[in-house]
């Protein structure tokens, strides 16, 4: 590793990594075995990532926990059991815990301490990263493992600085946990963590009020304690299991019947879509066949399937009518839940509608919608993040010439990159999961694991063959870019205002910016870019001989 003109200085690293959840964490564990030094900056004063600050009830992961795991470490699968199939916030944190404990990874961790700027320097081709400290350290490598879904969006309501109760936003849940027994508590927001969190909160508060703009598709998870037997079983086969889930559509190992919604006759897709619903989960609806997030027509059918289910679960019909979705399903996140419809027939539950009715501020003592006032003694705000680019643009990243990456993305409305891992006028940056890579529509864990291996060889390789400075070309990101838009442009995604989109951040430009195409052909085309001698990329050594 000479290459790399160490330093014994304790600022300067071969790379810096920002999050210690669980990509930033298995970036440092690779690093550290290839020989690297690497220092991992994180916020919160513990590992874990979304499952430190996302604390709220109910969290839970909805893809099964056997597959929601490291992958790269025979003895870990071994040592490691999940109690139940969708394992809750506290399990999936001590797992992170005993990982981190397990490999020794805590001594490269410097905790409570915010990554505010990085700045390339393209004399030294290093990155100088100022921390929240004061402090600065530099690096050959940056690289975020910021997470996609890691900017808490606190709308801006009117008078929330008024409000004399408790407030708390989901993505950032205290750590010693609310008390909601004998209050009156108000949500705003029904997407995955609102609909996790409201059957639990609806059991201990005394009142809880529902302020709903968007009807969501809800599935039953069916969860249930893992048995024994079966996780022997897994273990056993897992090396095959690993293989489908890293080769699949979204890192599952389960693929979508192949077969249109029209080859079967009205009962039969009913018997279909009835059995997908009593086994429940992520995919067995999604998968039930192989054109429902293609054309509307097809996705129509499905719709109305989990429409009749929510009329059939809520009991009074005015409700129900509140809570039918009308949007394409699968277009915004996929949601499992445990009761959630049920909770509506508590008589301590109160939908209100505020699509219909909208929010004109936050009281002193509660909500005031254009038709009503609701006293509450707490808020909780389940009004979800700004995805993808929003952790990015939390740091000021500036690359060659002191462009920064929000300039450059011009707030999100033409973000590009190549391969979601790196952005031309950015050398030597890697993002992990980042915009454009297969991330929230997939198994985050293959994902992570895929991108963590990806980057650390292409370090090994330049450090190999005496490179000093990797950086996307912008013909090869522009291409990527297109390719991302052209495959989106062919579903239903690009059809439905979503987080996905931005379209849940006030004043953020509208683009979908996940690839599509599946993580078993992304995985082949990174690989394919690999073997090529990282073609795409240009390639410099320190005497500025540019290869590529």
């Amino acid at each position: 590793m000479s290459s790399f003109q160490k330093s014994n200085s304790l600022t300067d690293f071969d790379a810096v990594v920002v999050g210690a959840g669980f990509s930033g964490l298995y970036m440092l564990y690779r690093l550290r075995e290839t020989g690297f030094t690497a220092r991992v900056f994180e916020a919160g004063d513990n590992v874990g990532g979304t499952w430190y600050w996302n604390r709220y009830p109910g969290a839970r992961c909805d893809v099964e926990s056997i597959y929601y795991n490291y992958t790269f470490s025979e003895e870990l699968l071994k040592e490691w059991s999940w109690s139940a199939k969708y394992a809750e916030q506290p399990e999936i944190l001590s797992y992170i815990n005993y990982v981190a404990d397990k490999f020794d990874l805590r001594r490269d961790v410097q905790f409570n301490t915010r990554v505010q700027s990085a700045q390339y320097n393209e004399k030294k081709n290093r990155w100088t990263v100022q921390l929240n400290s004061g402090e600065k350290v530099s690096a050959q490598y940056f690289i975020t493992a910021v997470g996609c879904l890691s900017a808490s969006n606190v709308p801006k309501f009117k008078g929330l600085e008024n409000f004399k109760g408790e407030w708390h936003h989901t993505g950032h849940w205290p750590h010693e946990g609310v008390d909601f027994q004998g209050k009156r508590v108000g949500i705003i927001g029904t997407g995955s963590s609102g609909i996790q969190a409201i059957p639990v909160i609806a059991k201990e508060a005394k009142h809880l009020t529902v302020f709903q703009r968007t009807p969501q598709y809800s599935s039953p998870a069916r969860n249930t304690p893992n048995d024994p037997e079966h996780l022997k079983n897994i273990r056993k086969n897992y090396s095959d299991i690993r293989a489908k889930m890293r080769h699949s559509i979204t890192g599952i190992p389960e693929e979508p019947r192949n077969i249109s919604v029209f080859d079967d006759s009205p009962e039969e897709r009913q018997r279909v879509f009835e059995e997908a619903w009593q086994k429940g989960g992520l995919l067995n609806l999604t998968y039930s066949y192989n054109d429902l997030s293609i054309t509307p027509e097809a996705n129509a059918i499905v719709a109305e399937f989990i429409r009749s289910k929510i009329r059939e679960t809520v009991i009074k019909p005015e409700v129900a009518e509140k809570l039918l979705p009308r949007f394409y399903y699968g277009t915004k996140r996929t949601i499992i839940d445990t009761d959630y419809f049920e909770t509506y027939n508590r008589d301590n539950v109160s939908l209100v509608d505020v699509k219909e009715a909208p929010i004109q501020e936050i009281t002193a003592t509660g909500v005031k919608t254009e038709d009503a006032e609701y006293e509450l003694d707490m808020i909780v705000f389940a009004t979800g993040f700004d995805a993808m680019t929003g952790p990015l643009f939390k740091i000021d990243i500036r690359g060659k010439d002191g462009v920064s990456l929000k300039e450059k993305w011009a707030g999100g409305s033409h973000t590009r990159t190549y391969l979601g891992l790196g952005t031309a006028g950015f050398p030597n940056m890697f993002m992990l999961t980042g915009p454009e890579s297969p991330s929230v529509l997939s198994n985050m864990m293959v994902s992570i694991e895929q991108h963590v291996e990806w980057v650390s060889d292409c370090i090994s390789y330049m450090c190999d063959q005496n490179q000093a400075v990797i950086e996307a070309k912008e013909d090869a990101e522009n291409t990527w870019s297109n390719h991302c838009r052209e495959i989106a442009d062919q579903t239903l995604f690009t059809k439905t205002n979503s987080w996905y989109m931005g379209a849940n951040i006030e004043g953020k430009a509208r683009g979908f910016q996940i690839y599509l195409g599946g993580v078993g052909t992304y995985r082949t085309i990174c690989d394919e870019v690999a073997e090529k001698g990282y073609v795409g990329f240009i390639l410099t050594a320190s005497e500025k001989s540019a290869v590529n």
